[in-house]
């Protein structure tokens, strides 16, 4: 069994084996209350800066939590492919549910993005207190999946503006049921390219539109509609197994 893995906001040197080190508090409540760890349970650590280090907890009180650190192991889990998934803010569950599975199946970016149908995103600190919320569940993610870099999920924008801003020349795909075009005729995409996924209520005509003038390529993905967090993971994994590590 692989022991629990636990990701620290400040970078921790590569050379800190040997050295003992305090987890913040945060860390601590999950490894020892949560996670019911004890002194000498091994636990690993990761800094989103690239592999990750072995580590023992040493020490265990009212006071918090000290680990020491064993060895560091430089080890990745990253997709081959550099995918931005471009999503439509989804409510609450269902948008949490897509950032998960979009990080555990290898996602470079995530860009939540507001639509015409989609749920609205909160101005000023209810706003600010969401995205840090969708950033957490991207860094619980690595924690599952062995991830040790954590892709940044970015400050939302609307979905039109993304697409007048989007660099030319950038592959691309955008889920509509209409469309044309279908993953098994698509050649494998070049370089980094994105991936949008309309919201709950599916992209509007406009969008729709917008998109195509922005280059990207209308994608069908079979026959029936599927909820926008089924969709991250179906399509997703797919990319994965036609073009990625998931073969």
């Amino acid at each position: 069994m692989s022991a629990p893995r636990f990701f620290l906001a400040t970078p921790l040197d590569r050379g800190s084996a040997g050295r003992e080190i305090a987890l913040p508090e945060a860390v601590a409540h999950h490894a020892c209350r949560v996670r019911r760890l004890a002194a000498g349970d091994a636990l690993t650590l990761f800094d989103g800066q690239g592999g990750e280090h072995a580590a023992v907890l040493t020490r265990v009180d009212r006071r918090g939590a000290s680990v020491r650190v064993e060895r560091f192991v430089e080890v990745e889990r990253e997709s081959p492919l550099t995918v931005t998934l471009v999503q439509g803010i989804a409510a609450t569950d269902a948008m949490d549910y897509a950032v998960r599975k979009a990080v555990e199946l290898g996602v470079a970016a995530i860009l939540p993005v507001v639509a015409a149908r989609g749920a609205r995103f909160p101005a000023g600190e209810q706003g600010a207190k969401r995205l840090a919320h969708w950033r957490q569940v991207a860094v619980a993610a690595c924690e599952q999946c062995g991830r040790n870099r954590v892709p940044p999920v970015s400050e939302p924008m609307p979905i039109l503006r993304w697409l007048a801003e989007r660099a030319r020349g950038r592959s691309g795909f955008i889920l509509a049921p209409d469309a044309a075009t279908t993953l098994a005729h698509c050649p494998a995409p070049v370089g980094a390219f994105d991936l949008a996924i309309g919201p709950e209520g599916g992209w509007t005509a406009e969008e729709l539109a917008a998109a195509t003038d922005g280059a990207l390529t209308g994608l069908r993905f079979g026959p029936r509609i599927l909820r926008t967090e089924t969709a991250v993971a179906a399509v997703l994994g797919t990319l994965g197994a036609l073009w990625g590590d998931c073969r």
